[in-house]
């Protein structure tokens, strides 16, 4: 079967063109890895009824091995230990302007995709309230959500990924589906946006998938894994990111170049993967272990929780300083594991949050402003899905009270939540109404569409220029499409 490369530079040979599939509609079949000519517009479904599939995306870059020996990360004497340099980006969470309203988006078992709009009051006994109330629930796949994402600082994306193999890309803003990307071929089992211009995914035929949300094109596909990818995890910097998966490996991922650096076998299969918030430390879950290691792939602890783990979450802490680590598992609450500052010192358990009838299935955070007549400016808040059908958002400022309540639960009646995903709603504003702020509106989302359009943050993960190796790759590629297809 002919292998899809980079298109030629000559004008006489069209792009060929992934199809963008109609809302909840599977292809019947499909040439593996190959994109699909784009669809026409179809009416909307009753669910979305402003659906509107417009996305087209370029040809996938087929991914050539240079020969050269990959660095092994594992600790021993023939063992390459990589040392980056990261920066931090240019868009630093220090510099984005906090929501004062925020969106939770969750997936389900049974197909349905919950949206909630959350908003902060203060009541007339000055106390701080949560609220949490639908804004959308319908069947977004033709089978059950195990992914979902929103692109940060205020990006308008969201992805949702399913065991029907398709990524389906929705605009939050307008409420619209855009089309799905249908460049896997297993189950969907991880999503996250590395910035707000571009979208990573994991799946179980064992690639990871680099898109650009200008135009959704297959930047990069990144094969290594045999077997499933369970788990993706960006650093802080935006330029690596770790996997793990089924063949018992974690690789990182130089995504400066979009290829794989690094290599070891840590002979279980990982679940989870994650950094912490300054990019210092990493876990690696599997079943009721977690291991904790440093940079340079030492590990420092194992941790063995009481039950088995589902998600892990490291936050900054909003009393004090450093992070914490939060752990959702079988044991129905979600646990918090203050992480020193000292690496030699074991995370140990200062508090739980608690209120779960089920298993704790995702966990996911996001810092937002307070009203002024809480006598706060901000806080984090902790968002937590379940299997027993509820919704939860705690505050981080509880930590560290020992037992810790939900302070807004939204109940979906039973259904059998999986994953979570947490999105900026409005940016605190100056007051303006009427027209004016409607034009304000327009302004803001223009300015977002650009900076989605990759303008701002290619230059950050390194994807909008190629090397000559790359180009010669390419040129490589082409030449053995053109002999396989003359066979």
């Amino acid at each position: 079967m002919a292998k899809l490369a980079h298109p030629s530079k000559s004008t006489d040979r069209p792009a060929k063109k992934a199809k963008i599939d109609a809302p909840t509609r599977v292809a019947a079949s499909r040439i593996k890895g190959s994109p699909r000519p784009q669809s026409k517009p179809k009416a909307a479904s009753p669910e979305l009824k402003d659906t509107e599939p417009v996305i087209t995306s370029a040809p996938i870059v087929s991914e050539k091995k240079k020969g050269k020996r990959k660095e092994n990360f594992a600790s021993g004497s023939n063992a390459t230990k990589p040392t980056p340099k990261f920066k931090k980006r240019k868009n630093d969470d220090e510099a984005h302007e906090l929501p004062s309203t925020f969106k939770v988006i969750a997936g389900s078992y049974e197909k349905l995709l919950y949206g909630l709009d959350g908003t902060t009051t203060v009541g007339d006994d000055s106390k701080l309230e949560y609220h949490m109330k639908p804004i959308f629930i319908f069947p977004a796949h033709v089978s059950c959500i195990k992914a979902v994402a929103a692109s940060p600082h205020g990006g308008k994306w969201l992805a949702t990924g399913s065991a029907d193999e398709i990524v389906k890309v929705w605009d939050l803003r307008r409420r619209k589906e855009i089309g799905g990307l249908m460049h896997h071929e297993g189950s969907i089992t991880h999503l996250t946006f590395p910035s707000r211009s571009h979208l990573l995914s994991a799946s179980e035929d064992g690639t990871l998938c680099l898109f650009r949300a200008r135009d959704w094109a297959v930047l990069r596909a990144l094969r290594g894994h045999k077997g499933r990818v369970n788990a993706v995890a960006v650093h802080p910097s935006g330029k690596v990111a770790l996997s793990v998966g089924k063949d018992k490996t974690l690789r990182m991922w130089d995504l400066m170049r979009g290829k794989g650096v690094a290599s070891t076998k840590i002979g279980k299969e990982g679940e989870i993967v994650r950094w912490s918030t300054d990019g210092s430390l990493l876990i690696v879950q599997s079943g009721s272990v977690i291991d904790v290691y440093n940079t340079d792939m030492a590990l420092l602890h194992t941790i063995k929780h009481s039950s088995r783990c589902h998600d892990v979450k490291f936050v900054k802490r909003v009393n004090g300083d450093g992070d914490v680590m939060l752990v959702g598992a079988e044991g129905k609450k979600l646990t918090v594991y203050e992480v020193s500052a000292d690496q030699d010192k074991e995370p140990k358990i200062i508090a739980e949050m608690v209120g779960h009838e089920n298993r704790v299935k995702a966990v996911q955070t996001l810092d937002i402003a307070l009203p002024a007549a809480s006598g706060r400016t901000s806080t984090t808040i902790v968002c937590t899905v379940s299997s027993d059908g509820n919704i939860h958002i705690y505050d981080m400022i509880a930590v560290p009270v020992t037992k810790i309540s939900p302070v807004a639960v939204y109940d979906t009646k039973g259904t059998r939540l999986t994953c979570v995903t947490l999105g900026d709603g409005e940016a605190e504003s100056s007051g303006a109404t009427g027209g004016k702020r409607k034009h304000d509106d327009a302004v803001d989302d223009e300015r977002g569409d650009a900076e989605e359009d990759g303008s701002d943050e290619e230059y950050e993960l390194g994807l909008g220029e190629g090397s000559d190796d790359e180009d010669e790759d390419e040129q490589e590629g082409e030449q053995e499409e053109e002999g396989e297809e003359s066979d």
